[in-house]
This record gives C-alpha cells, structure tokens and sequence, in this order.
C-alpha cells in the first residue's frame, strides 16, 4: 500500500473536525513536514482562523517520531487534548494504519498528591502534621473546597487540578498537592504506585504526541533533570509568549515571610546552633527588607549583600544538618524533612545566585501593597539559553499569529537566540521563516483608526481628551467594546468615568472572574469590557459583541520596569538600538495580540482604534503599524465614528 499524502491526510482531518481546508493551513502543513524531515528549524506565522493546530499535528504525527507541543495557555491544551488530537487520530488511522497515541503531561503541583490527601500537611509551628480537612471550618469556602477535594480524589482518573470543576483557589488546591522538592518520589512514597503525577510520566513516554506547557518545557530546559521524555520534533505553539514564560521559570525572589516559613520549618530537624544560625540569618534579612525601596540594584548594597551571605551560609548548614533527624517522634518523618528542605534549598539557591552577582543577572527590589518587599533576580536575557537548550537536539517548529513584527521575523528570532534568517554558520541553527497569512480579509473586514488629534499621553494625569473620544466612539458602536488599557488604573478611571456618561454596562477585569466577565461580555452585545494585559491575549469572542477595540495608549514597559530597562540599556551597551530591540518590540507585539481580537471569524466588521497619537506621529510607529493586521487605515475621526454606527445598524437590523 502506497503511503499516504499529506494533502489526503490532512483533508481527512479537517473534515473530522469539521472544519474548512484553507491554503494557509496547506502551506503551514508542508513547511513543518519539510522542517521535521531535514531536522531544520521554523517560525510560522498563521492567522486566526488557519486551523495551525492541524497545520502542525498531521504533518507530525505523519512524521511517526515523538512530538512534544508546548502551549501557553490552558485553553488551547484542552483543546488539543479534548478535541483536535482525538478526531485527528481517528481520522488518520486508516491512512496510517497505527494508531498514534497522546498524553497531556504538566509539572508535579498540577496533580492531587494521595500522599498529602491522606497524611496532612507538614505543619510549620508544630511538630507533625495537621489533618487540613479538621482544621478549615466546614461552613467556610475553603473547608468546603476540601471536602469537596476529597470526594474528587475517589473519582478522577487524572487527579489533574484543571479536570476539577468548578475549580479552587490556590490556598485550597496547596493543601492537597506538593511541588516537584517536597515529593517524597515514587519509591519511598506510600502512595507511589498510585501517584497521579507518575502515572502521568508514565502515560507521556508511550505516547508518540506529549501535550505540554512553556513553564514546564522551560524547567525542562534550566534544570537539566529532564522532566519531558525524549523527542525528536517540538512545536511551540503561542511561541510569541515563550520568552516571558521562560524568563519567569528563571527568575528567583527571596521575601522575609518566606525565609520565616523555611526556618520554622527546619527549627525542629536540625540542631539548636544550626537553627539558631538560620533564625538570626533571617531576621537580619528581615531589618533590611523593611526600609528596601522599589527599583533595580546594579549592585548588590553592603547591608543587603551581607544579611544574603549570612542567609546562605546558614542555610548550607542547615542543609547539611537536615539528614539527622533529632525527633524521632515526628509523624511522618519523611515528609516533614523533605518539606523543609525544598524551603531551605530555594532560599540558599537565590542568596547564592545573587551574591555571585553574574553581569547576566538582574536584581531589583519590588514591594507589593499585601506582601511587603522582595528581592527578584532574573536572567538579563534567555536567548542564548534558548539557543543551547532549545535548537541543539530536535526540529523546533514555533507558531503563533504574531512572530513577525515590523515586517519580518529576525525580532522574534533574536529573543529566542537565533541569528538573522539566512545567517550561515558552523554553530548556528539554521531556521526560516514563513507567513502563511489569514483566511479573513482584513482589509474589508477592519479599520485601524488613530486618533492623531489628541494630546500626547504623559506619564501621569488624566487623559480627559482621550476619554472624551472613547465615549464617542463606544456610542458610535452601541456598546460592542473591548477596552484595552496599559494599566488597571486606567482602565478603572474610564470605566468609571464612562458608566456615568453612557447607558451601557461596562464590565470591569477584577470585578469577577475572567471566564464569566468574558462570557457576559460576548452575551450582551451592549456591554462593553474593559481590563489591562490578560485581556490583551485571551479574549476569543466572534460576532456582534466585539466590533470596536480600543487601546488606550502604545504598550510600551514602564520606564522603571528594572528588568526590561536593563535589557534595554545592555542592547545599547552592545551597539543596537535599545528601544527598538526591547520597548517597541514588547509594544509591537502586545498591539498585533490586541487588534487579533477583533476579527474572529469570516462574518466580522469592526474598527480598532488606538488613542495615542505616536502610532500616527512617531517615527516608531509606521514598524508597530506593519506588525498589526493589515486593517484599512485612517487617522479620519468622523469616517470611524460613521463606519462603527454603519456596522451597528447593521447587526441590529440582523437582531443582533
């Protein structure tokens, strides 16, 4: 029997999934086919509605290797767990004639621990352990999250925290679920051969398809203990978020609560100097977090330097010390050491890494309003991580409906440790890139409009102008807004602002759950919904409910973002141009995320407006333009407010 096509395989699948074949998908299928079978690299723009997940899946699971696909959100690994990986299985089993198996795996804390369920949760000023479900009060949210735990872990066949609905708060789920440190490990476990989160390794090295997460690909880049089976292809999908998530799995912080926890924690397994030691250690640290102000340290001060080192030294010994146990009448000795260990071991590990003060790392200072100051040290840059890591031993295939900015690719490729497309070397992957364009026609279907008559925007003060054009252009639309804001302070001013001059509702991020203000936005084509940054990505809602978009001003970092302007000043250090490379990328890529929302499906119309001159002014913002979908244009305030009334009365006169 002849093999098999890829243009037969995936029209079996699309028409499993009930979906349209497209000629992007078509291209997006070939390329990744070609980029598995010479084991070279690909960046692939696809726009919404291409259906990339089969673009990359037919072709890999063709391929026969295992393949790891990594996501960024929980939403598009349901969907590839619950929907797409099934249908597209079954399709192409009589084609393939084998049956390509799948599994979700995610890092250990995403699992219920029978362990924990069963024996309680170390407890910090005591000896032993405490039975969680005595402690909470019945008649409380969290005693009945737990009760309601309890009967789940008799139920689930996955103890997968995102297959429990509705679901907890992080305070609940911690109660029943260890991180990967405190794992006592399958072996000395009692619960070990029934441990979800090993059953769930298990699962994922006989699966030819893992399903996976940027946090964890990135752990399992950084530790080196490999976490991911052995594979020969990785697809990065939502590859234009990999950077930050792998950037967040190697940032450390250090806070006094957290050092006080971690004493409390050892006091009892170790002797009464080593504990002592620990004590004074963190208590130092403590006096001086107190009077720590926000911002980045370019070098460690002499009284933070100092109260690190002691921390560090006291934790080695208290390291050292942990294995003889002085009590023998701890329950459940095990686990209470292994607890407290975790704890020590990540403070020793972030006093370490900052008092070696690697020109790589930055360190900063932040206060938060409930948790009272930190110390955070994050890597200056992840590229060559990346590049080591990521691009050495596999075909590496990252997707996303925004990788190409101001015209191409090379941005994105930089962040990820690649050189400019074409770069021919003896180290360096080889990679290209490939746009396979959108199936909407944007040019008919959107307006960029830009509001080139306001006043620039100023670091502080109200924008009373800007708010006046907002509520014009939301009346103009009936409603039907997705508000984007660079910060939730501005998002509230206008929310309120606007819910006194309009007789719409406007719904604000924070004053419920995303999920629910998301499904009331899209129920309601009135309403309106205004937030800052998760709102930026993750708002999928077709139809007559969203058809105007507004950005309240270009998403560039704060000035004193200390991670983002030490990245910046080191691009300059190096000869680039700093903003470029680092703040109108980061803004170039937030705005194409932002105007994604707006044309969802074939049948939408609508306008994005950006309420900051500079888009139309500055000499920036013809790059951040080319990054946006390729909307018809116009800074014409009057021809914007007439199309959003046109495509109100039309949706209207259609009852919707």
């Amino acid at each position: 029997m002849t093999k098999p096509s890829l243009p037969e395989l995936l029209h079996a699948a699309v028409t499993a999934v009930g979906g349209t074949e497209r000629p992007g998908q078509a291209a997006m299928a070939t390329a990744v086919a070609e980029a598995v079978d010479d084991q070279s690299h690909l960046l692939v723009q696809a726009g919404t509605g291409t259906g990339k997940s089969l673009g990359y899946l037919v072709p890999a699971l063709a391929h026969g290797e295992r393949v790891v696909v990594a996501t960024a959100t929980l939403a598009l690994q349901r969907q590839l767990v619950e929907r797409d990986l099934p249908r597209t299985v079954d399709a192409l089993h009589p084609l393939l004639r084998r049956r390509p198996q799948f599994a979700m795996l995610k890092g250990r804390s995403n699992y219920l621990c029978l362990h924990r369920l069963h024996e309680g949760v170390p407890q910090d000023e005591e000896e032993g352990l405490f039975d969680q479900f005595e402690a909470a009060a019945p008649s409380s949210k969290l005693g009945q999250d737990l009760l309601r735990m309890r009967d789940w872990a008799d139920e689930t066949e996955t103890g997968d925290r995102d297959d429990l609905t509705p679901g907890v708060s992080d305070r609940a789920w911690a109660q029943i679920s260890v991180s990967s440190r405190e794992c006592l490990g399958a072996s000395k476990c009692a619960y070990g051969a029934e441990c979800f989160a090993e059953q769930a390794r298990e699962r994922a090295k006989l699966a030819d398809v893992v399903v996976t997460n940027h946090a964890l690909l990135a752990i399992d880049a950084i530790e080196g203990a490999p976490v991911l089976p052995q594979h020969e292809v990785l697809i990065v999908d939502e590859a234009h978020e990999l950077v930050s998530r792998v950037t967040g799995v190697a940032t450390g912080e250090l806070t006094p609560g957290q050092v006080n926890r971690a004493v409390r924690r050892a006091a009892k397994l170790v002797n009464e100097k080593a504990a002592d030691a620990l004590q004074t250690a963190s208590e130092g640290f403590e006096r001086v977090m107190e009077l720590a102000l926000p911002g980045r340290l370019e070098e460690v001060p002499e009284d933070l330097g100092y109260a690190l080192m002691a921390l560090r030294d006291a934790a080695r010994t208290v390291i050292s010390a942990i294995g003889a146990t002085r009590d023998k009448s701890v329950q459940d000795e095990d686990a209470v050491r292994k607890q407290a260990l975790a704890s020590v071991e990540s403070i020793h590990a972030v006093a370490e890494r900052i008092t070696q003060g690697s020109e790589y790392d930055v360190v900063w200072y932040e206060r938060h309003d409930r948790f009272g100051a930190s110390v955070r040290v994050a890597p200056l840059s992840v590229s060559g991580l990346l590049r080591e890591k990521l691009f050495s031993e596999r075909s590496v295939v990252l997707t996303s409906a925004t990788l190409k900015l101001g015209g191409d690719f090379n941005g994105v490729g930089a962040s990820l440790g690649l050189a400019p497309e074409g770069t021919a070397g003896e180290d360096v992957p080889q990679w290209k890139g490939l746009d396979v364009g959108s199936p909407f026609d944007y040019p008919k279907q959107g307006i960029l409009y830009v509001a080139r008559h306001l006043a620039t925007p100023g670091r502080e003060g109200s924008r009373t102008d800007m708010l006046d054009e907002l509520s014009e252009l939301v009346e103009a639309a009936g409603g039907r807004t997705l508000g984007l804001f660079s910060s939730m302070r501005g998002a509230k001013a206008a929310a309120e602002e606007l819910r006194g001059r309009l007789d719409k509702p406007i719904l604000l991020q924070g004053e419920e759950t995303l999920g629910e203000l998301i499904k009331n936005f899209a129920a309601d084509p009135e309403t309106c919904l205004f937030g800052t940054l998760s709102l930026w990505q993750g708002v999928d809602v077709p139809g007559p409910s969203c058809q105007l978009v507004v950005m309240d001003r270009i998403p560039f970092p704060r000035p004193d973002d200390p991670l983002m302007s030490a990245r910046q000043k080191a691009v300059e250090e190096a000869g680039g141009n700093g903003f470029m490379a680092v703040a109108a990328t980061h803004a170039a890529l937030l705005m194409a995320q932002g105007a994604g929302r707006l044309v969802r499906a074939t049948g939408d119309k609508g306008v994005v407006a950006v309420l900051d001159p500079r888009l139309a002014n500055a000499r920036y913002g013809s790059y951040l333009r080319a990054s946006l979908p390729g909307f018809w244009y116009t800074t014409d305030r009057n021809q914007a407010r007439r199309s959003l009334a046109a495509i109100d009365a039309a949706a209207k006169a259609d009852g919707r």
